[in-house]
């Protein structure tokens, strides 16, 4: 089997991975995964819509001694992936920047992933759209491309309504539904002609 290339896909930044049914890999069920980085070396993405239960914002910001009148109104954690779990990381609207610290991923998206933005969030002054991810997902030289060839992942434009304003549970679906697909009328089983 010829392995797929990045030279066969144009690169990912600021697009949705949306999980197929079947994947295989129970980290990924129903995932959507905003892509922040792709290029030959591999790609880096932050799943959407799988809250960390565990913890939250004002936790979160006492555990690292940030403190801030606004700590209880900060973001929900999410559980970016399954790397470096002990790495946050916040995607958001580019209306926020960091100098040194924030990469513009699109014209709508940006990513921080220093304690400024934390301290900033907690103090009210963070960004204006933002979603806070612990881990992230990545992807070696050629394994996303695999997956993609092997039907385990849908490619669609992301959309801001979907990552900041629309509820965990219901992004996998939103995301479909971007494409055009009856989430209902996809089947496990994939192919190639």
């Amino acid at each position: 089997m010829k392995e797929a290339t990045t030279e066969e896909l144009p690169f990912l930044d600021g697009k949705f991975l949306v999980a197929m049914p079947g994947m295989g890999d129970p980290h990924f069920e129903r995932a959507v995964i905003f892509m922040c980085a792709h290029t030959p070396e591999g790609a880096m993405g932050l799943m959407i819509n799988r809250p960390a239960h565990q913890l939250d914002f004002k936790h979160l910001t006492e555990q690292l001694g940030i403190e801030g009148e606004d700590a209880e109104n900060g973001p929900e954690v999410l559980f970016g992936g399954p790397v470096e779990h002990g790495r946050g990381f916040v995607l958001h609207s580019i209306d926020y920047h960091v100098k040194g610290g924030t990469m513009a991923i699109s014209d709508d998206f940006g990513m921080t992933a220093t304690m400024d933005v934390l301290q900033d969030m907690a103090d009210g002054k963070g960004p204006t759209k933002r979603l806070l991810s612990l881990g992230y997902s990545g992807w070696g030289p050629g394994q996303l491309e695999a997956e993609i060839k092997d039907n385990g992942w849908l490619i669609c434009d992301a959309d801001a309504a979907i990552v900041f304003d629309t509820p965990w549970k219901e992004k996998w679906t939103a995301a479909m539904r971007s494409l055009g697909i009856d989430p209902s009328m996809l089947s496990a089983e994939g192919g190639s002609a």
